[in-house]
């Protein structure tokens, strides 16, 4: 079951990654300007689109539920990121920058949600 839910999270991870790593070559780090409290706003916003789209069981933009679940993701590792730098004054960098810190931050909740499992027996 461990090695389950760690081979799920990598996938996961993996396209989450992706669509990171395209959006910042696309648009670069504009949420760098973004403190923490607007990227928990963005973090609600999504959630409660997935939410009003899964009680009213029908959607008028057809954008994938996955697609904001994937959202959810990167916002949150973004504010890791942000937390990491401080008050860097740095708001842009490039990929290659920029994916140590995604990776960092991807391996401290891989490495909570082992100790998690491993305290919870795969609850």
């Amino acid at each position: 079951m461990i090695d389950k839910t760690a081979s799920e999270y990598k996938q996961v991870i993996s396209t989450c990654k992706t669509l990171f790593a395209k959006k910042t070559q696309d648009y670069g780090t504009a949420w760098r300007i973004l403190r923490l409290p607007s990227i928990t706003d963005q973090i609600f916003i999504k959630a409660q689109r997935i939410r009003s789209i899964q009680d009213k069981g029908s959607q008028k933009v057809e954008d994938p539920i996955k697609d904001e679940f994937i959202g959810i993701v990167n916002y949150c590792l973004i504010a890791m990121v942000q937390m990491s730098l401080g008050d860097s004054k740095e708001m842009e960098m490039t990929w290659k920058e920029l994916e140590p810190l995604y990776d960092q931050a991807v391996e401290e909740t891989f490495s909570l949600l082992q100790n998690k499992n491993h305290d919870y027996g795969e609850a």
